[in-house]
């Protein structure tokens, strides 16, 4: 596996290194021990899958709440996705910062999200689904959100949003 720092200190893209012949390619996808060499959390506990019928569709950009935090290994399986994270840690240099970067079932990349990132994304095909390994059980008492088009935050969706929850536009501004 190839860890690559994202400009958000803790946040990594992860890359497999693939064995591949004839037949296809063989990756590993998940290692205790090398997440371990970098510091990143391993206590995974639930897996989850967000399954997006239509492009355009808009999910985020979510978090959980102290002491629910969560940190995510995420992929897209299928389709392809723009996946967004948030800092929201008050005392990090990149606060209030975003970065960006495709997942899709072509390129295998997954995104380590640290705790106290909010998290979301805009699917760039119809059909798209993304497989999530995360640290910390739901709970939904504890459950938050920042609004997808913060203007102090400023992130730049690659395109338009056709599809998004109620819930999704009523999250506040960070303030």
């Amino acid at each position: 596996m190839r860890f690559t720092e994202t400009k958000l200190k803790g946040a990594y893209i992860i890359e497999i290194d693939k064995i591949e012949d004839d037949r296809g390619f063989f990756g590993r996808s998940w290692c205790e021990r090398e997440l371990k060499e970098y510091n990143l959390k391993t206590n995974l506990v639930q897996s989850n899958i967000s399954f997006n019928r239509k492009k355009g569709t808009l999910r985020g950009m979510h978090f959980q709440k102290n002491p629910y935090q969560e940190t995510k290994l995420v992929r897209c399986t299928k389709g392809a996705v723009y996946d967004v994270i948030i800092d929201l840690r008050t005392n990090s240099k990149t606060y209030k910062q975003w970065f960006g970067v495709e997942l899709n079932e072509k390129n295998h990349k997954m995104l380590y999200i640290p705790e106290d990132f909010a998290h979301g994304f805009i699917t760039l095909k119809d059909n798209s689904e993304l497989f999530y390994l995360v640290t910390q059980y739901y709970n939904k008492n504890y459950e938050a959100g920042v609004l997808w088009n913060d203007a102090s935050i400023g992130i730049e969706w690659p395109i338009e949003v056709s599809e998004i929850s109620d819930k999704d536009c009523n999250h506040p501004l960070l303030k």
